[in-house]
């Protein structure tokens, strides 16, 4: 599911198995440990909307972050003054040049989709005619997943911020405001990129239950290969242009971080500090560009948990 929203990862110490006898096999989550020859670092993939389901976190989990001297994450929402700073972002890049409405820009292919829905949810269409379509893409999707029962509140990557500051640890941020903001407002450049978006969005919550629900599941039982799966339901809309749209999107809202946040880890690494990371889910899985595929070719000891 597309979000800066972006959901995964890390730990200590991985709980005993069961006997031998059993015929059980320990638990994985989605939690890595990655090392080099002297240190290591935990990583845990984030789902940044939840409910009460996930909690309270496995044992493993919750070790692995108490063993861990800082926690780091995408960007500290924690902070009040970061907060601040990216709802002023956000409005600085979302809204249209004076004169330019959404209605007024997109193809009717996408503008009666996106009226449905506004009707269907009792949101007047006028709240959207001021965004660009990668902001209206947002605002919808955002509706969507709280519609469904899912609380950013609830959010692993908050609970996590909770506790750094209830246990008094340090708080890293990999990304600054600029940066991930930049990432969806950088389609704003390109309309047909940010149209493209909003019509894979507006697919996307076609399928939203299906999708939420496969990622609750992947992530419960820290399964990346289904998570990766439920992630390829999001752009399926069809032709060449389509997915060379659909790939200049994931390398700025996937890709391009992943990468930045993979040379941050290498360095957590380099400084032997025993930091808990925690990042979008979507940003660990995958074999092209993933983070965990990133540190592999690094020449890290990347272990599941």
């Amino acid at each position: 599911m597309t979000r800066l929203i972006s959901i995964v990862a890390g730990l200590a110490m991985l709980l005993s198995a069961c006997s031998s006898d059993s015929g059980h096999v320990a638990r994985k989550h989605f939690l890595w440990k990655v090392s080099d020859s002297n240190s290591s670092v935990f990583l845990l993939g984030s789902v940044h909307f939840a409910d009460p389901s996930f909690y309270p976190l496995d044992s493993v989990i919750e070790n692995a972050f108490k063993a861990s001297s800082h926690l780091a994450v995408e960007v500290d929402v924690s902070n009040d003054s970061v907060v601040s700073e990216i709802a002023t972002q956000s409005q600085k890049f979302a809204a249209l040049e004076e004169g330019r409405t959404l209605s007024g820009i997109l193809p009717d292919n996408v503008k009666g989709p996106l009226d449905s829905l506004c009707r269907s949810w009792n949101i007047p269409c006028e709240n959207l005619d001021k965004l660009r379509p990668w902001a209206a893409a947002m605002t919808m999707l955002a509706v969507g997943i709280q519609f469904l029962g899912l609380d950013a509140e609830l959010g692993i990557d908050v609970y996590f911020l909770q506790q750094a500051h209830a246990q008094g640890k340090g708080i890293i941020a990999l990304e600054t405001v600029e940066e991930q903001v930049a990432a969806l407002a950088g389609m704003g450049a390109n309309d047909s990129v940010g149209m493209y978006y909003l019509k894979s969005v507006l697919h996307e919550i076609g399928i939203l239950d299906s999708m939420i629900a496969g990622y609750m599941e992947a992530w419960k039982a820290g399964d990346d290969s289904l998570f990766a799966a439920t992630m390829e339901m999001e752009f399926s809309l069809g032709d060449k242009t389509d997915s060379l749209l659909e790939r200049e999107i994931v390398e700025r809202i996937y890709f391009s971080r992943n990468r930045k946040m993979a040379e941050s880890i290498s360095e957590f690494l380099k400084q032997d500090s025993c930091v808990f990371i925690v990042v979008g889910a979507a940003h660990l899985v995958g074999k092209e560009e993933s983070v965990l595929e990133l540190l592999r070719r690094r020449g890290y000891t990347v272990e599941k948990m």
